[in-house]
């Protein structure tokens, strides 16, 4: 399917930062649109565009596709890029985006929460017991992922693929969010490598 008139809303968090990221590798033919959807001032109007009122949103001349994992897809499909594995690749890149949502990046996630947007927000106190759980979880999953990367220098086969930048989701933020990664040197390896790439270094580079 052909592209047109490609808008890419999103913010500088931890989801569109992803979104973000995948456009400019692929050097996709979107207008970058800053959005603050939460904003009690654009929450209403926003609802047009995604009905969850949420970042990042992929809007194509009156098709829209919200969610980070979907809009890499289409944004692969436009580029005509083996960033998105299919055929035979195809499982195994939904298992990692699986197990990135359910586990390794949804533990990291509390890290970025609660200590990087609860305070930049004022939201409520510390999420004491989420935290704990967070921090088992993420010892739980992380030495896994590390394991993997021991003998791989990317998650499939021998080429970086979207999976790589899925799962990496919450690494860009891991200093601020305190994220208890520093003990898992394949997995630090493995982000310093993605950090080469000036997509993933720097998505929002240029933008507003």
């Amino acid at each position: 399917m052909k592209a047109e008139n490609m808008k890419l809303y999103y913010s500088q968090n931890l989801n569109p930062r992803v979104a973000v990221a995948v456009a400019r590798y692929l050097k996709s033919p979107v207008e970058y649109i800053a959005a603050s959807p939460r904003d009690p001032k654009h929450e209403e109007a926003f609802r047009s565009i995604n009905p969850n009122t949420l970042v990042p949103v992929l809007v194509e001349s009156e098709r829209r596709l919200w969610e980070t994992d979907a809009i890499a897809c289409r944004l692969a499909e436009v580029a005509q890029s083996d960033f998105w594995p299919t055929g035979r690749l195809l499982p195994e890149l939904i298992m990692w985006l699986s197990w990135s949502a359910h586990h390794f990046t949804r533990a990291g996630d509390m890290f970025y929460f609660q200590n990087i947007i609860r305070p930049r927000y004022s939201i409520g106190p510390e999420d004491t017991k989420g935290l704990a759980d967070a921090l088992n979880d993420f010892h739980r999953f992380a030495p896994v992922l590390d394991d993997i990367l021991a003998s791989r220098t990317w998650l499939m086969e021998d080429r970086m693929t979207y999976a790589d930048f899925r799962v990496a989701s919450v690494l860009p933020f891991a200093e601020k969010a305190k994220l208890p990664v520093k003990d898992y040197r394949n997995i630090l390896k493995w982000h310093e490598r993605l950090c080469e790439i000036d997509a993933w270094r720097a998505p929002f580079e240029g933008l507003s």
